[in-house]
């Protein structure tokens, strides 16, 4: 995977399709994007633009940072987006997305093995 260099290739909590770094996002073209990705990939920039600049974020703050670059989203894109942040945090998010990613399912031990909880 070009650009892999030990990291994590999930960040800020976008879908898989979506997480690049940032030296990786130059390789795909916008064209190459759906329009649900671009919409997505527009509202997740603007909501961490208004976090970073300690703004709140809404879904009116964020259609007016969008259109403020010339480009338009669907307008449900917004409103889902705000709820979710406000609803989970966007601290929260942030470091769901910088997660390692999983190593798949493992093996048959127990709960209890594992030290989980007491059937």
């Amino acid at each position: 995977l070009k650009g892999f260099k030990g990291r994590h290739r999930r960040c800020c909590g976008l879908p898989a399709q979506l997480a690049y770094f940032p030296s990786d996002m130059a390789n795909v073209a916008a064209s190459q994007l759906s329009k649900e990705q671009k919409d997505e990939l527009l509202c997740t920039y603007a909501a961490l633009i208004l976090h970073d600049d300690g703004a709140e974020v809404t879904p009116q703050a964020m259609t007016n940072l969008i259109t403020a670059t010339g480009a338009t989203v669907e307008s449900y894109w917004p409103m889902l987006m705000a709820k979710m942040i406000n609803n989970i945090g966007m601290d929260a998010l942030i470091k769901m997305g910088s997660g390692g990613g999983g190593g798949g399912g493992g093996g048959g031990g127990s709960a209890q093995a594992a030290g989980g909880f007491d059937a």
